[in-house]
């Protein structure tokens, strides 16, 4: 896929969001400056077989960016193999244009796909559960055409159906709940979400975006959402998780009211590491980790690590 994708509409848009994240100065300059300096475990040993435990990757577009941190990551064939099935779980909750960052990129969601075909998968779904009229979200996200283009079949989430109750062992707040199967189904998932604030949980991320394959995100919210959010993953983590902050939303999220709530970081992280990689995304987004509970939640819970400064940490900048 490449910005070609974009008709011609949202290209003048896009450009007018380059203008006013331009204004902005250096709030918008500065790209993964919280994942600067000796936080990065700079002389630290890699992961295993010698692969970084995470990857950042700044100024480039977002397949150019998936392809350069990909690599860094071992390819995704570490990840993927031949003949299995993959499910891409981007977010696509929102009836949103490309520019307005409330979706995940629709150019990145088609890379993703391509890549877990090349790497020899069998089928690659595409869903989540929608907020706004599913068939919108869709559309306006570009996200169904290029999932379409890329050779990715595009799924329901609307369909309660589709939904299977699980039991969340270890858990103390979701004794059980109802999720897609194709999340549970599926020989790989791979976890797409778009970086940007929110006014429930502060954050919206990797960790996060797993709400997207649950029913009845509404108890959640009512029961304790940071615990519910920190748990899901005892469920089951995604394989690789690759956070979209090309365009993101610094404030009124989920949804956003305009331009004036984004910023332009051109940025993309990759880990195996769920809690790794929103501990990268809340230093992005410029959060306190402590304003986001669910990062610190879900590592005493054994799901991942939130030390950035004892993991090997790659960063790649592909300015000209």
């Amino acid at each position: 896929m490449s910005q070609d994708f974009f008709n011609e509409i949202t290209r003048r848009q896009f450009m007018g969001l380059l203008g006013s994240c331009a204004a902005l100065g250096a709030g918008a300059a500065g790209l993964l400056e919280g994942l600067s300096g000796p936080v990065l475990g700079a002389g630290l040993k890699s992961g295993p077989a010698g692969w970084p435990d995470l990857v950042g990757v700044k100024d480039g577009s977002p397949s150019q960016m998936f392809d350069a941190g990909i690599k860094a990551l071992g390819g995704m064939g570490r990840f993927v193999k031949k003949g299995q099935t993959v499910l891409v779980k981007p977010n696509i909750g929102w009836a949103k244009t490309p520019n307005e960052g409330a979706c995940t990129n629709p150019e990145l969601v088609g890379r993703v796909v391509e890549s877990a075909r090349q790497a020899g998968a069998k089928k690659v779904f595409v869903f989540d559960h929608c907020v706004d009229l599913e068939e919108e979200c869709h559309r306006l996200s570009g996200i169904g055409p290029a999932v379409k283009a890329a050779g990715g079949e595009m799924r329901t989430g609307a369909d309660q159906s589709d939904y299977r109750k699980v039991p969340v062992k270890g858990a103390s707040l979701l004794k059980e709940v109802s999720v897609h199967k194709l999340y549970l189904d599926c020989d790989a998932v791979v976890n797409v979400p778009v970086l940007k604030s929110h006014g429930g949980a502060n954050m919206t991320a990797a960790l996060k975006n797993l709400m997207g394959v649950v029913w009845d995100r509404g108890w959640w919210h009512r029961n304790g959402l940071h615990q519910a959010i920190a748990e899901f993953p005892l469920v089951r983590r995604p394989d690789l998780n690759v956070v979209d902050a090309f365009i993101v939303m610094v404030k009124n999220g989920p949804r956003g009211l305009g331009t004036e709530d984004l910023l332009l970081k051109k940025t993309l992280i990759l880990s195996p590491d769920i809690v790794l990689a929103d501990t990268a995304a809340v230093k992005t987004l410029g959060l306190d980790p402590a304003k986001v509970p669910h990062i610190g939640m879900a590592e005493k819970l054994g799901i991942g690590s939130s030390r950035l400064d004892k993991k090997s940490v790659k960063r790649i900048s592909l300015a000209a």
